[in-house]
């Protein structure tokens, strides 16, 4: 040594003094550390370089960069439950041979262990698992609060030392922050979906608003002077004329109550909140039907929220059947019936009208080939908007006399 650096200096740099018989064996284990420190290094910052990757990639590539460096039998990475609740995944375990296992995989008992009291938020780290030298526990720290662990087992013969438990540090705090900028992104990417989803319902109920008032101030006015001239030709008429020009007065009075129904279903939302299934049901049952039809709804089962698609075909079937029973089947009396099984939702509409399901189930199997009349392009209508969803429609004798419409909607 020149230059004024004498043993002391060499001591600084390999952590050995030349001054010992056991100088050479000394360096040679110091040069061997220091090379597993800079491999273990080079190892760290190529599995950062895979932030660009999905996080649990990172995770997996990070675990298994700690049970590579120490030679690890098993190698955990865990956070609490209670702790960064929107990050994925949990925990990562990397078993002999550096093969990835799932929680219900076969593993030691203290591994096990470990990894069901970190999970539960279990997180002391002031002791060594029974195996000393061998087990280490890296506490995993967010924002000075300890929110998880970073543990590994080493084979026998193969002890941690402290220059291990300084690169393992640095990977346990990397795996921490990658979960942590995992959790913000996905609050993020969930924010920017639900301010998407709200004005996406700002554009349709404008839109659903914007028709609503076209429906109501131009075809609905259109066709009540339809009725009003249609009355003021039937009262000069006779014989068969005037029997035409009471069913065609009749027609549009239907039509009328169908367009009010519309209309309302249309504006139903415009208190920004959207009703539920039972609730737009029972409000069918209120308004915007032919007087003469009395209507009762039961409710079965625990209602759950469905797509908000699939309610607004299943309100329109609805009104179509009520319309139908009113118009068509001359029915005094409907029961809508809403059931929800674990499996499924069945709605049911029955009237006492004069209807006759062979017939309507006959219309319906010729529906595909033919143009039908106003009197059955509803009942296909129906069907169309059951089958869009995935579910069943069918025609029935009703209990209470008339016809029963029955749609069946799968959940999920």
């Amino acid at each position: 040594m020149t230059g004024g650096h004498g043993p002391g200096y060499l001591a600084e740099l390999t952590g050995v003094r030349s001054g010992k018989r056991s100088f050479y064996p000394a360096y040679v284990t110091s040069i061997e550390r220091l090379e597993g420190v800079i491999h273990a290094l080079d190892r760290i910052s190529r599995t950062l370089v895979r932030t660009v990757e999905q996080q649990d990639d990172l995770l997996r590539a990070t675990v298994r960069t700690a049970a590579e460096h120490v030679d690890a039998e098993y190698a955990l990475f865990a956070v609490a439950d209670s702790v960064l609740p929107e990050a994925e995944p949990r925990c990562t375990i990397i078993g002999p041979g550096g093969r990835q296992l799932s929680t219900v995989d076969p593993m030691p008992a203290y591994v096990r262990e470990c990894l069901t009291r970190v999970l539960a938020g279990q997180l002391g780290f002031d002791d060594d698992g029974g195996q000393p030298g061998r087990h280490l526990r890296v506490p995993v720290t967010l924002a000075c609060e300890v929110v998880g662990g970073l543990l590994l087992w080493a084979p026998h013969g193969r002890r941690i030392d402290e220059t291990d438990e300084a690169v393992l540090r640095i990977l346990a705090s990397q795996s921490v922050v990658a979960l942590h900028n995992s959790s913000l992104h996905r609050r993020s990417e969930r924010a920017q979906q639900e301010l998407l989803a709200a004005r996406q319902r700002e554009v349709i109920d404008s839109e659903r608003n914007r028709i609503a008032r076209e429906l109501h101030d131009s075809v609905t006015q259109s066709v009540l002077s339809a009725g009003m001239q249609i009355e003021l030709c039937r009262s000069e008429a006779d014989g068969e004329t005037a029997e035409r020009l009471t069913t065609a007065k009749d027609l549009t009075r239907g039509a009328v109550d169908q367009l009010r129904s519309v209309i309302h279903a249309l504006s139903h939302d415009r208190d920004g909140t959207r009703a539920s299934l039972p609730e737009l049901l029972e409000q069918l049952t209120e308004v915007h039907l032919p007087a003469e039809l009395a209507v009762e709804l039961r409710i079965g089962g625990k209602p759950v929220d469905l797509p908000a698609a699939a309610e607004h075909s299943l309100f329109r079937i609805c009104g179509e059947a009520l319309f139908n029973s009113a118009v068509h089947g001359h029915a005094r009396r409907a029961l809508i019936r809403l059931t929800y099984r674990t499996d499924q939702v069945v709605l049911a509409v029955s009237d006492d009208g004069s209807g006759e399901p062979e017939v309507l189930r006959r219309v319906l199997r010729v529906a595909g080939g033919h143009d039908l009349d106003g009197a059955h392009r509803g009942l296909a209508n129906m069907d169309a908007r059951a089958r869009e969803l995935g579910g069943t429609f069918s025609v029935r004798r009703s209990r209470i006399g008339g016809v029963q419409i029955v749609v069946g909607v799968p959940l999920g």
